[in-house]
């Protein structure tokens, strides 16, 4: 019988306490699993790789500072997705983001290309995320986080209220009516 080469995955918990009591691996270890999910959030609320990165890297540096503190009323993910969020939130403000074009060739891609679609597939759907992400630049802040959470990140209603610290009336107003904005913005940019 073959001894089984899978590595278990360690509960976030354990990750947790395991940095608290000063082990760096369990810190190293939170950042491979959740590095990809805060940039993906910082791009989508900034629209700008650069911007992205450098508040990925501020939230990064902000969790290894506070994460003694995490007390466990949520999940890490939740907590980390609040950590983002109201990074984001200080640094960029509620203002509305700029449209101009995304730049795919200074930065990486928020998705992998499906490889089983041609060349021509693939570029079609990379233009199809840069109309989107600048529609969604152009939703308010507030609805734009509810959408981003809901439906790019695919959180339930009552995670999104714990990230975003409001009520879940809230939250699916907040969704439904940052939904109709990007589609009223997706209307009006095909047909410009």
């Amino acid at each position: 019988m073959q001894a089984s080469l899978v590595t278990p995955v360690v509960p976030d918990e354990h990750l947790v306490d395991r940095h608290r009591y000063g082990d760096e691996e369990a810190f190293t270890e939170i950042f491979h699993r959740f590095s990809g999910l805060i940039y993906n959030v910082s791009f989508r609320m900034a629209g700008d790789h650069g911007v992205a990165e450098d508040l990925a890297q501020e939230v990064f540096l902000r969790i290894h500072r506070h994460l003694h503190k995490f007390a466990g009323r949520s999940s890490l993910k939740t907590w980390i997705y609040r950590v983002t969020v109201n990074h984001c939130r200080s640094r960029l403000g509620r203002k509305r983001l700029p449209t101009r074009p995304l730049d795919y060739d200074e930065g990486r891609e928020l998705q992998v290309a499906d490889q089983r679609r041609g060349p021509e597939g693939r570029v079609e759907a990379r233009d199809a995320a840069e109309l989107v992400q600048r529609a969604l630049a152009a939703v308010p802040s507030p609805y734009r986080e509810a959408v981003i959470l809901r439906d790019l990140e695919e959180l339930e209603y009552g995670e999104i209220a714990e990230v975003l610290g409001v009520r879940i009336g809230t939250v699916r107003s907040r969704i439904a009516r940052g939904r109709e904005r990007l589609r009223r913005q997706l209307v009006e940019g095909v047909s410009a």
